[in-house]
């Protein structure tokens, strides 16, 4: 970081507190990136997908708790080449979400269409 940038450079100076202003603590404080700093909040959690499994276009896993957490009903969460991966996906996903959020009663639902098969989740 150069301090002597412009702090309207991402690359500028920023001043970073430990401990966030939202808790009412003051903290240490210290020079960081401008870019660094202004990201570190904007992180969102990520569960991932286990790389055993052959989904394609998997849902983001902690989206749709969020969204059945919400409000009840249907989202479609991965497409698979076959039955039988669905089947795994659907064994899985269940298994992790049930340590997850286990407040929330969900099911899985295989469709087949389009050549594959569709993985439902509902609550």
């Amino acid at each position: 970081m150069d301090p002597e940038m412009s702090v309207n450079d991402s690359r500028g100076p920023s001043i970073d507190s430990i401990n966030t202003a939202k808790k009412g603590k003051g903290g240490p404080e210290r020079l960081a990136h401008r870019g660094c700093n202004t990201k570190k909040g904007a992180v969102r959690p990520v569960v991932p997908w286990s790389d055993e499994l052959f989904v394609v276009d998997p849902a983001p896993i902690i989206g749709v708790v969020e969204q059945l957490t919400r409000k009840p009903g249907r989202v479609a969460v991965a497409r698979c080449p076959t039955k039988d991966d669905a089947q795994q996906a659907s064994d899985w996903l269940l298994d992790r979400l049930a340590r997850l959020a286990p407040e929330l009663t969900l099911s899985a639902k295989i469709e087949p269409g389009g050549g594959g098969f569709l993985l439902v989740l509902s609550r």
